[in-house]
């Protein structure tokens, strides 16, 4: 086979670089590990920023999120009993949409398939060869082991991939002393707006996917087995935490995620090019991750058309520094949200009460307050320096 960009990966990153580049007539295809099933139906992230919504719209693949998702305006921040709320359109005229990563995939894949793209599922044992050249793609389907040629690689294959280990990029990495225990119940919300909790137990957060289904989550310890909490236990910790009535549901998942902080540098070599989880990862709490995957492929599907369109190589060549620009500012919010929210296991008093002071002031000053209203409704693409 032949391409001109073959992507390995069909999450958000590898999915959308494959719509753009066909929207400026370059040919690609997408080869993913996993069934097109799982792909659709893994739960990940749900907070939208303003540049990744207007993204999704320019793109054609917007108009579901339109009719289904939800548009908020600010968050709470919850602490020492009381209820604080950032508004984030008071503050920037900006906001969010909460709509589920697992939903941005459907899109993505029938926008592809609309457009007779090329996405291969199960496939295994992929390598890449010829980097510095010609980049060839060898990987098992169906029982065959089948070629792919093509110009360049993008690596939007995970932090689990095989993309990021066919070169030795320097690795940045911080482990958190904690882990989240997410759930997502059968319950209508009973909040309009996401609420993060400081609370002395330990950090929670107030989320939704639905009009029908909420997304919850609790700071618990990194070891923790999820089928060790039970309903009941979950259900009344969250009360405990939030300090507010919840509606309970039936539990449709429960989950573990551990908290990490990761950034390859740089996030190209050769003719391969990193984008999203395979390159960089954040802990959820500043609802970064699928964020900067998008941003990164719109640079990238930008600088490959200039390049296979017209021999420019001026865009692939600034493509891992213009990255890394945004993925550190987004490195750092998010471990400012995280570090102003958690508890951290050696119960320092000093530590705490630097975070309340800091809590404190972010919802007193309408400077701290813009401050963080803009990091988190999302920096223009192309604005961070």
């Amino acid at each position: 086979m032949r391409t001109q960009v073959g992507i390995v990966g069909a999450g958000p990153a590898g999915l959308l670089l494959s719509h753009l580049l066909a929207r400026a007539g370059i040919d690609s295809v997408v080869l993913e590990a996993r069934s097109r099933e799982y792909v659709q139906q893994r739960v990940r992230a749900g907070v939208l920023e303003h540049p990744t919504v207007e993204l999704l719209r320019a793109a054609g693949a917007g108009a579901r999120m339109d009719a289904e998702g939800l548009p908020h305006h600010g968050i709470s921040l919850r602490f020492d009993g009381g209820d604080h709320r950032i508004d984030f359109a008071d503050l920037t005229g900006r906001g969010i949409v909460v709509y589920g990563q697992q939903e941005v995939v459907k899109d993505l894949i029938a926008a592809r398939e609309r457009d007779g793209g090329e996405l291969r599922f199960d496939v295994s044992d992929v390598h890449v060869d010829g980097l510095d050249a010609d980049p060839v793609i060898t990987f098992t389907e169906a029982g065959e082991r089948r070629e792919l040629r093509c110009d360049v690689v993008a690596g939007c294959d995970g932090f689990h991939g095989v993309t990021r280990g066919l070169y030795a990029p320097a690795a940045f990495d911080r482990t958190y002393p904690f882990a989240w225990l997410g759930i997502l119940a059968k319950a209508a919300p009973t909040q309009d707006e996401l609420v993060y909790a400081r609370h002395d137990r330990g950090f929670a957060l107030y989320s939704m996917r639905s009009p029908e289904i909420t997304r919850l989550y609790l700071q618990v310890p990194p070891d923790t087995d999820a089928s060790s909490w039970s309903d009941a236990r979950i259900w009344d910790e969250l009360r405990v935490r939030l300090g507010t009535a919840i509606n309970e549901g039936p539990l449709i998942e429960k989950s573990v995620t551990g908290m990490r902080s990761f950034v390859a540098e740089p996030m190209r070599h050769g003719k391969l090019f990193l984008a999203g989880d395979a390159a960089h990862i954040v802990p959820p709490t500043g609802a970064k991750g699928m964020n900067l995957a998008i941003a990164d492929v719109r640079v990238l599907a930008e600088a490959l058309e200039t390049y296979l369109t017209r021999a420019d190589a001026t865009g692939i060549d600034a493509y891992s520094d213009t990255c890394l620009r945004r993925v550190w500012r987004a490195e750092h919010f998010s471990w400012w949200m995280t570090s102003m929210l958690h508890v951290f296991p050696d119960d320092d008093p000093f530590q705490s009460r630097l975070q309340t002071s800091q809590l404190r002031y972010t919802v007193s000053s309408r400077a701290a307050a813009t401050s963080l209203a803009e990091n988190y409704v999302g920096l223009d693409h192309g604005a961070v320096s």
